[in-house]
């Protein structure tokens, strides 16, 4: 995994706490990993100037023989930020466990758990270890709602969540008596909140008149097409057999595909789909009980549909993984990054969580896509070989391309 330092949030009974996780590496032909602490206790500060102000005047704690720890002194308070994918909630499992086993709790289950698991095989928290071993879904959820359906799937989720309820304080109990809030340097501290920017939700830019008026003549330049309008894209998806073209919109920010059960319906070229669309294609699919579904198949049922694919909509899966297995420098960000959002979209669409948990920056492959398609100059480049970064990213892609269902 690249060698590099997270900054991370737990939220425990002291409140939210930031702190430095260092995901496993290699060195010396041993693995490792760790976060910012010593042989007693994990640091982590109410507020991240606090931790700046630490991570710049400390001389001693775990993370200073880190291969990445000389660039971690000079980052910037909004660089030692948590992202909100760095966030865990651990206070707030018992109220999440209390919803169904869906796609979005289950998937920040799975991370928040793991997170755990690393603090506590880290700092030898048995306590924590026992809780996670007391009910068999605890290992299960990386696997998505799979292992939670049926009966015995139900019987499972509900033994993890009576662990939980019975036995969660045990888990916050021993995470709470690792943490430790050190001393900062006042004038390191002081210095550090002078990098915070404070921003005022409620106010808004200033626009000129002469910015107004250009805005209304650029508006009026480029009225909204048709496919704008109804609010649904043509999609255009390349691989190695050649284009595809499909459909795709998003209700309350999750992606629906022209497709069904999970298998995406696809042509191989614009004018066979818009064809389709106006006979067999009118109905039986996700994409149907649009609102503005039926301007579409008016518009094809008499030929006037024009399927047009703009770029931000056509994904090239060919190359990547053998562009990954050379390295960084080898892939193009922006082919990679929406490549990573069709996974995404597509897993999501079909209730698979595969691509959401190889893709999240915990894990090797999600942290090796991070790093190039977000590039920071303060973060440490990656370290070779990339082959089992490389060979994942093709199982991701083959799933995608195995649920095409090609007319």
């Amino acid at each position: 995994m690249a060698s590099d330092i997270v900054p991370i949030q737990l939220s425990l009974t002291a409140g939210d706490l930031v702190t430095l996780w260092a995901p496993r590496w290699r060195e010396d032909g041993e693995e490792w990993e760790a976060f910012l602490g010593d042989d007693d206790s994990l640091f982590a500060f109410p507020e991240v100037a606090q931790l700046a102000a630490f991570v710049r005047t400390a001389p001693e704690h775990d993370l200073v023989d880190h291969p990445a720890w000389s660039v971690v002194p000079d980052l910037t308070v909004p660089e030692l930020t948590p992202d909100d994918t760095q966030r865990y909630d651990i206070v707030g499992v018992p109220e999440l466990v209390a919803d169904d086993p869906d796609t979005w709790t289950v998937g920040e289950l799975a991370e928040i758990t793991e997170m755990i698991r690393s603090i506590a095989e880290v700092c030898e928290l048995n306590a924590v270890t026992d809780v996670l071993g007391a009910a068999p879904a605890f290992n299960l959820l990386r696997q998505g709602t799979l292992p939670f359906a049926g009966r015995e799937g139900q019987r499972l989720w509900t033994q993890m969540v009576e662990t939980i309820a019975e036995r969660w304080d045990e888990v916050i109990d021993a995470l709470d008596d690792i943490v430790e809030t050190p001393e900062v340097d006042a004038a390191a501290l002081a210095a550090a909140e002078k990098e915070i920017v404070v921003v005022d939700d409620t106010d808004e830019p200033t626009i000129s008149e002469a910015d107004e008026d250009g805005a209304d003549d650029e508006e009026e330049d480029q009225e909204p097409g048709f496919w704008e309008e109804v609010g649904i894209d043509p999609v255009r998806i390349t691989t190695r057999e050649g284009d595809h073209f499909t459909l795709r919109c998003y209700l309350d920010d999750k992606a629906v595909f022209l497709g069904s059960e999970g298998r995406i319906d696809v042509f191989r070229s614009e004018r066979a789909l818009a064809r389709w669309l106006g006979e067999d294609g009118a109905s039986g699919h996700d994409l149907a009980t649009v609102s503005t579904w039926p301007e579409i198949v008016e518009r094809a049922g008499v030929g006037e549909l024009e399927v047009q694919v703009d770029d931000l909509n056509a994904y090239t899966l060919t190359g990547l993984p053998d562009d990954l297995a050379e390295g960084p420098t080898a892939v193009d960000p922006s082919q990679l990054e929406l490549a990573s959002e069709l996974l995404l979209d597509v897993g999501d669409w079909a209730g698979d969580d595969e691509a959401r948990r190889a893709l999240a920056e915990s894990q090797a492959l999600g942290w090796l896509v991070s790093f190039i398609t977000k590039p920071d100059p303060t973060r440490l480049a990656p370290s070779p070989p990339f082959d089992t970064e490389a060979a994942r990213f093709g199982e991701l892609v083959e799933d995608v391309t195995n649920r095409f269902r090609t007319h």
